[in-house]
């Protein structure tokens, strides 16, 4: 096949999210998303990439896992999510932000166990 024929069958990210480029939930990176109900089957009515996506989340993962798996953009990832969320498909688990000293706090010794690691 050549260049020219698989660039022109390319799909464009943007069109997997109806030209959305922003999620309507906060979901960072490390952001864990996981099925509201992990017995339930996947639905049908969902796009392939949402379906790939729901069901990564049978087991809580991170939206940087869900994208580097499926090789899907890091925003078409959080729109396709925020998605889910939205029809009650995955939740989104709280996420450590800094922001707050308990939360600092965490932070600072989550640090401290990588640096033991790689020391």
């Amino acid at each position: 096949m050549s260049k020219r024929r698989r660039r022109g069958t390319r799909i464009r990210p943007y069109t997997f999210t109806g030209g959305r480029t922003r999620s309507r939930h906060p979901l960072m990176v490390q952001t864990l998303v996981s099925t509201a109900d992990a017995g339930a089957s996947t639905p049908a009515n969902l796009l392939p990439e949402s379906q790939n996506i729901y069901e990564l989340c049978r087991e809580a993962r991170s939206v940087a896992e869900i994208a580097a798996e499926l090789k899907i953009p890091m925003g078409v990832t959080q729109v396709l999510l925020s998605d889910l969320a939205d029809q009650g498909l995955v939740y989104i688990h709280p996420t450590i932000t800094g922001h707050s000293p308990s939360e600092n706090q965490v932070l600072e010794r989550a640090l401290r166990g990588l640096e033991r690691l790689f020391q």
